[in-house]
């Protein structure tokens, strides 16, 4: 691999006066530079590896082009900038003019994260990362320290999830381009603020896909719910994995993205000697040697298996965390969701007393979902391995009428979900809008220009939810109300409960950020028992001040004998009290012999001062 870590060494690389170029098209006839204005052509050479490379001082900035391979034009798939969209001209643009303002950013331990993700087109109303810097006082004063932007490569249209991206180097030019992107990045770092991209290797949107007109960026080896697999391991397979190297690294060093979500890596299909996660990873660790700064590389995996998350010495592919789904479903199914789909393969508070210490639900055990024993155990890995969350834009969207769980659930159901998340031993990760109970769907909408495209994607949605009869249509992807019922809807947070949701979010994130017992994310020192069939108790221990969290899941009363000595333990959080908008009892009276929980609710107690 052919990588450098202080420059892209793949398509249009502006420096004044002799601006370098590199377009891998291997077995092809004749590969140059069209300037769309002058119309001047710079014919490229052949490497001898399928590498055409030249030099120009014809190329500047602002100049649009496009490379004709073989006769035929077409839009350059390295491509920083597409203004005038998937089909139209690349755009050539500096990312090293950038005046950067973040020299004493410092990136935090992945342990401190409070991840908040986010969809750039539906968090404002203007959509755009300039609207987002215009929140950061907001996240702050909510306590968040990490923002998790879904995917901004250049997508068809200007609305869409951000997965149907082809030209991964060049950002949506709706939100604002590279420039708004870095302006954006500069603003997070200072104001304290870790910036994680979500980024996709696995597939490539079908509409202004020119990818294989240029080399076999694709291979029909294996099969994926989008078609042939990105060709990682088969013929001319390393074109295609340092284009994703290249494009990984680029973030880390031109944009200063602290880390990636890589998505889905379980679709990366790749059976050669070195995983493509095991050489980014090496890759990623040598830019952080060599530039002082650490950066984190965090997978979507559905596996339950440790070995992506190993570092290399163990024989791992050296991520530095996932996301865990079954935290969720464990979750979700302990409020009373129903066993259907996935959901099925789990059973509710037990499961999740599972998770709390062992991250993987299945770890070796037999499931009835997949009818086959399935995933590994944890044992060694660190909490600060593992996201978690009630909610994320997968769960929220891919349901088919994008319910929140502010559609779905009680209000004392949303408190009970958000502090399960936060006294677990792991990363926390929210969903934009969650944190004051958000009511608007975050529906699945597309801009695609491609009419037939539409109309499959349209036929698709249908046909995904045809058992459904409830009387309700499956929203259309396509039309424009789709995208704005998904957008935030700001005047809320305002309003009644919707206010004391948001403070008592506050207060938790306070808590996970302050109390040691949260802070520490030790698997090692947690402790969950079962004390009914619907209650459970998570013990959080610290050599300071221990923390234990009752959570009673049931819908009605529920009475416990004390788990704990009470007159050692005061009472820090009861989520069903006035001053979080419930009806909880103001007061505790802890020399009785019972610890009364209101229903769907959540308590913390620390020990007290010696």
């Amino acid at each position: 691999m052919n990588a450098r870590l202080d420059t892209r060494t793949i398509g249009l690389n502006y420096a004044q006066g002799n601006t370098s170029i590199c377009i891998w098209a291997p077995e092809k006839r004749q590969v140059s530079v069209v300037l769309e204005e002058e119309g001047t052509s710079i014919v490229l050479t052949d490497d001898g590896r399928g590498f055409w490379k030249g030099h120009s001082a014809l190329v500047k900035t602002g100049v649009l082009y496009k490379i004709k391979v073989d006769d035929v034009l077409y839009p350059d798939p390295s491509s920083l900038s597409q203004p005038h969209g998937l089909h139209s001209a690349s755009c050539c643009i500096d990312l090293k003019c950038f005046d950067w303002e973040d020299q004493y950013w410092t990136n935090l331990d992945f342990s401190a994260y409070i991840l908040y993700e986010l969809h750039v087109g539906t968090f404002t109303p203007q959509g755009t990362f300039q609207a987002v810097i215009e929140k950061l006082d907001y996240l702050l004063d909510l306590g968040v320290n990490a923002v998790e932007l879904m995917p901004v490569a250049q997508f068809p249209g200007e609305r869409n999830w951000g997965y149907d991206g082809v030209f991964p180097f060049a950002v949506q030019h709706s939100y604002g381009g590279a420039r708004g992107l870095q302006e954006l990045v500069n603003a997070c770092h200072k104001k304290g603020i870790a910036v994680v991209l979500d980024v996709v290797y696995n597939h490539l949107g079908p509409e202004g896909n020119y990818l294989s007109a240029f080399g076999p960026f694709f291979t029909d080896k294996y099969k994926t719910p989008w078609g042939k697999a990105v060709n990682l391991d088969d013929q001319y397979s390393d074109g295609v994995r340092q284009w994703i190297i290249e494009n990984a690294l680029m973030w880390f060093r031109d944009f200063h993205v602290d880390a990636l979500r890589l998505d889905a890596v379980h679709a990366l299909k790749d059976f050669g000697a070195v995983h493509l996660l095991e050489e980014l990873s090496a890759y990623t660790g040598q830019l952080a040697a060599k530039t002082g700064k650490s950066f984190y590389l965090i997978g979507e995996c559905d596996l339950n298996d440790v070995k992506y998350i190993k570092p290399h010495r163990e024989n791992g592919y050296g991520l530095h965390a996932q996301w865990i789904d079954e935290f969720h479903h464990a979750l979700r199914r302990a409020i009373g969701e129903p066993p259907k789909g996935y959901y099925a393969d789990f059973k509710g508070v037990e499961d999740l007393a599972k998770a709390y210490e062992q991250a993987y639900v299945y770890n070796g055990t037999y499931s009835e979902h997949r009818k086959r024993t399935f995933g590994s155990r944890t044992d060694g890995r660190p909490g600060k391995q593992f996201v978690v969350f009630s909610q994320n834009h997968d769960q929220v969207g891919n349901r088919r009428l994008g319910e929140r769980s502010g559609q779905l659930y009680g209000f004392e159901v949303q408190k009970l979900l958000v502090g399960a998340v936060m006294v677990a031993p792991y990363v926390p990760l929210l969903f934009m809008g969650e944190e004051y109970g958000e009511t608007n769907p975050f529906l699945y909408f597309v801009g695609h220009s491609d009419q037939a495209l539409l109309e499959a994607v349209r036929n698709g949605r249908k046909a995904e939810f045809k058992d459904f009869h409830d009387g309700e249509d499956t929203p259309d992807p396509i039309l424009i109300e789709t995208f704005t019922r998904s957008c935030l809807q700001w005047q809320l947070l305002h309003q009644g409960q919707h206010q004391h949701l948001f403070q008592y979010y506050k207060t938790l994130i306070h808590f996970r950020k302050t109390l040691a017992a949260l802070k520490e994310l030790d698997r090692t020192r947690v402790k969950v028992n079962k004390l009914q069939e619907e209650v459970l108790m998570v013990e959080r221990a610290h050599h300071t001040q221990p923390l234990i969290a009752v959570l009673n899941f049931s819908a009605t009363h529920v009475q416990v004998g004390w788990p704990f000595d009470p007159l050692a333990y005061q009472r820090l959080l009861d989520s069903s009290s006035a001053e979080w908008g419930g009806l909880g009892l103001e007061k505790e009276i802890s020399s009785t012999s019972l610890l009364t929980l209101q229903p769907q609710s959540i308590h913390l107690y620390v020990l007290k001062s010696q």
